[in-house]
């Protein structure tokens, strides 16, 4: 039977949305949802059939256009010259779990009944949600302000019979697809194509998207450097609650508290240390990951606040009798808190690839470069080099997109966010992080294979033992690209398993 999700005024947050999507839910309206939306339309239809004054966007163009009057018979024609002229997207084409994501928090936030749409135009949305019709939507195009307006121009298309869709793995046009389903284009009415368009739903998603994945490399993050700490003879002393108490970092406790967890039971960790001191790289893994995890906890706030609001404009306001064209359009907060994501996720590669170089440094007892036959075998020297490109990417990726602004639309929308780069390029900083820990894992396998018989916590021993099946301990050079996407696979699959969204 399937499982239903029914869109209402309740709170959306993560836990939720991966619930949607990891158990392909279906979407439908709650009886509230409905009748707040057949009351915002109803509401503005009787407005514009009263009344000749011009309100932005449903009876005057758009932009810089905002004060050229449109007759009441061409309103549709208005909407939907709207959709097409702005569907000027270049690019990669988006991922397909971010359009579903764009989808679903677009159906939200019209749901609210302060756009006014009509009630069928969210049903057709509905309908490609759950029959995963996904449009074909391009990475470039956003300012991140008067709403993602070319990315979701794409997204509006394929309902009026335009542009293309994703349709069990191959792009068909949007009038095919109407076809295949027997659905008539939908006939956008006055504000509609303008309700579709402005929203930060592009950014939205993307930020939920990797919202969802950072938390599972945070995750991750944390235990590859436990396993790390043991094939480096790490100190444990360090990660004493007491260091962490009295400079009291929510996120500082909370890694310190797992360090201990992962490591608990380790003979690695127990044994009598030659070392007083450890890197930084060990040492401070509480401090870094942690400031980390406080910066989830911000952006998350953010994001939470962002798809539980309506981002379009003008806004309805049917029991105060309003109409008021306001800028919730604008992706500044979103700018800002995919920045500061960007900047603390990259911070959990720069620390890992630190650690990866002091693995592979021939240092405490270790051989250089983890290969029982150094010279003959460049061991694990390369992935090192691999990581260190990476984070030096990273650097460059995380310039913030949010401290730059270009004026548009003849000067009337003079200030933007930028909020759609911001949004694209992290996900590329989080694929990057992604990588550096896989490389880590990888390394840190191996180096603890040379501190046999001595073992590490049973936690760690079980998962090793699990990654050496899929990779080996390498004995004599290999090709070591395949071996790293496989230990990022394995890394997936391991964190699949694990509460990492009440981490």
């Amino acid at each position: 039977m399937e499982q239903v999700y029914y869109i209402t005024s309740d709170i959306l947050d993560l836990a939720i949305i991966r619930d949607i999507i990891d158990t392909k839910k279906r979407l439908a309206l709650s009886v509230e949802a409905q009748l707040n939306i057949k009351k915002s339309r109803q509401y503005l239809d009787a407005k514009i059939n009263k009344s000749n004054v011009p309100i932005y966007g449903i009876n005057t163009g758009f932009g810089a256009l905002c004060n050229v009057k449109i007759t009441s018979e061409k309103l549709t024609v208005l909407q939907e010259n709207l959709v097409k002229s702005h569907a000027c997207g270049t690019g990669d084409k988006v991922a397909k779990s971010i359009i579903r994501l764009m989808l679903l928090l677009k159906i939200q936030s019209l749901s609210y009944g302060n756009s006014g749409v009509a009630l069928k135009t969210v049903e057709r949305l509905i309908d490609f949600f759950n029959e995963d019709i996904l449009p074909v939507v391009y990475e470039q195009g956003s300012l991140g302000a008067s709403g993602d307006l070319a990315p979701l121009a794409h997204l509006a298309l394929p309902i009026i019979g335009e542009g293309n869709v994703y349709y069990k793995n191959e792009i068909i046009t949007g009038a095919e697809i109407l076809e295949k389903f027997g659905w008539q284009p939908v006939k956008l009415q006055s504000k509609e194509g303008l309700a579709l368009l402005n929203g930060t739903q592009f950014m939205s998603a993307h930020a939920v998207h990797c919202l969802i994945k950072a938390y599972k490399l945070s995750y991750s993050a944390d235990f590859i450097s436990a396993v790390s700490m043991d094939a480096f003879d790490c100190n444990l002393s360090p990660f004493d609650e007491l260091v962490h108490l009295v400079r009291p970092h929510r996120g500082q406790l909370k890694t310190a508290e797992k360090i201990r967890e992962f490591l608990a039971g380790s003979e690695l960790a127990l044994q009598e240390k030659e070392n007083v001191q450890d890197p930084y790289s060990f040492r401070c893994v509480p401090q870094v990951h942690g400031a980390t995890k406080d910066t989830l906890n911000f952006v998350y706030n953010t994001v939470k606040t962002e798809i539980n609001s309506v981002t379009d404009n003008p806004n309805i306001f049917v029991d105060d009798d309003k109409i008021i064209s306001g800028g919730n359009f604008h992706g500044q907060p979103l700018a800002l808190a995919m920045d500061y994501l960007a900047i603390a996720m990259a911070e959990l590669a720069n620390i890992s690839e630190r650690r990866i170089y002091q693995l592979v440094s021939g240092l405490r007892g270790l051989p250089n470069f983890l290969v029982e036959n150094p010279g003959l075998n460049s061991g694990f020297m390369i992935p090192q080099y691999t990581a260190a490109s990476i984070v030096s990417q990273n650097k460059q990726l995380c310039t913030p997109s949010s401290i730059d602004s270009i004026v548009s639309s003849n000067g009337q929308e003079d200030h933007v966010s930028m909020g759609a780069n911001a949004a694209t390029k992290l996900v590329r900083v989080m694929d990057n992080v992604d990588t550096v820990l896989a490389i880590e894992l990888f390394n840190a396998s191996q180096a603890l294979h040379f501190r046999e018989p001595i073992k590490s916590s049973v936690k760690i021993e079980t998962v090793l033992a699990n990654f050496r099946k899929e990779i080996p301990i390498v004995t004599d050079d290999v090709m070591m690209a395949p071996l790293i996407q496989t230990s990022k696979s394995f890394i997936e699959k391991f964190i699949n398993k694990e509460n990492y969204l009440d981490y």
